[in-house]
């Protein structure tokens, strides 16, 4: 595999202001751009996959992870190398549904996770779910980067507009830049947990909690009791694993929070003695 040939787009079905905090734990340079109504898109940099250390479909489907567990919104990771291409969806903490074509089209994904990626993101039943069984039907005038288009087609129908210049298959530098040229847009360089709860803290001194924070009690416990072993795991590794990692991370962030602001909340409801 060529990694100059390799990419990844990360699709949030949330706001630019709320995926930014979360977007902080990923450790990579992104670019962070409004993608129509209700969503936004990421551009990473791809020091991962650059550098060889793990390959992009388990890298986005890392990050894809870290962004959408125990948050309210789902995350389409498109990702593509010299030899194949996919997405995966992740939201909260169901299993990612994924797809893979190989780099002519040739499609080697089951037709059930189609149904599945439907289902979750609330396409139409009949019409939507038709468009995308096509994608994993055999078409020699359909590449990998043809299925990977059709299949933004079909998220249009929810409102999806990623920034013009900003589709799958392109190198790195030209959808950052193109990602960059959209009103709203901004960088993030995250350098971990850090850099997320400042931006908690942030948006708590604003009026409010954070999107990392407003998860319940019980939720919250079950996040941190998950994520600091899987942190512990992705780091402990030969390679370590900066998707994972960051999901580890973004978990236990997540269960320390919520603990932290449902004891507050609670003293807040309790009467002063």
């Amino acid at each position: 595999m060529d990694a100059t040939s390799s990419g990844a787009l990360l699709l949030c079905r949330a706001a630019p202001d709320a995926v930014a905090a979360p977007a902080r734990l990923l450790r990579e340079h992104v670019v962070l751009a409004p993608a129509g109504a209700g969503w936004s898109t990421l551009v990473p940099e791809g020091r991962p996959w650059l550098d060889g250390s793990e390959p992009v479909e388990r890298i986005a489907t890392g990050w894809a992870t870290a962004l959408a567990v125990g948050a309210p919104w789902p995350v389409v990771a498109l990702w593509w190398d010299g030899e194949r291409a996919g997405h995966t969806l992740a939201y909260g903490f169901r299993r990612p549904v994924d797809y893979t074509w190989l780099a002519d089209g040739t499609p080697v994904g089951e037709d059930e996770a189609m149904i599945t990626f439907a289902e979750r993101l609330g396409l139409d039943p009949v019409l939507d779910v038709q468009d995308l069984q096509a994608l994993t039907r055999p078409d020699p005038d359909a590449d990998a980067r043809a299925r990977l288009l059709g299949l933004v087609a079909v998220l249009a129908r929810l409102g999806l507009e990623p920034p013009p210049g900003v589709q799958p298959g392109e190198t790195t530098p030209r959808l950052r830049a193109a990602a960059r040229a959209r009103p709203g847009a901004r960088d993030i360089e995250g350098h971990g947990w850090r850099d997320a709860v400042r931006a908690e803290l942030s948006a708590a001194d604003q009026g409010g909690l954070g999107p990392l924070a407003r998860v319940p009690r019980a939720v919250a416990g079950v996040q941190l009791a998950v994520g600091l072993p899987l942190l512990a795991w992705a780091l402990a590794r030969r390679t370590p694993s900066p998707g994972w990692a960051a999901t580890g991370a973004l978990l236990a962030l997540q269960g320390a929070l919520g603990l932290a602001c449902g004891r507050t909340r609670a003293r807040e409801r309790c009467p002063a003695p």
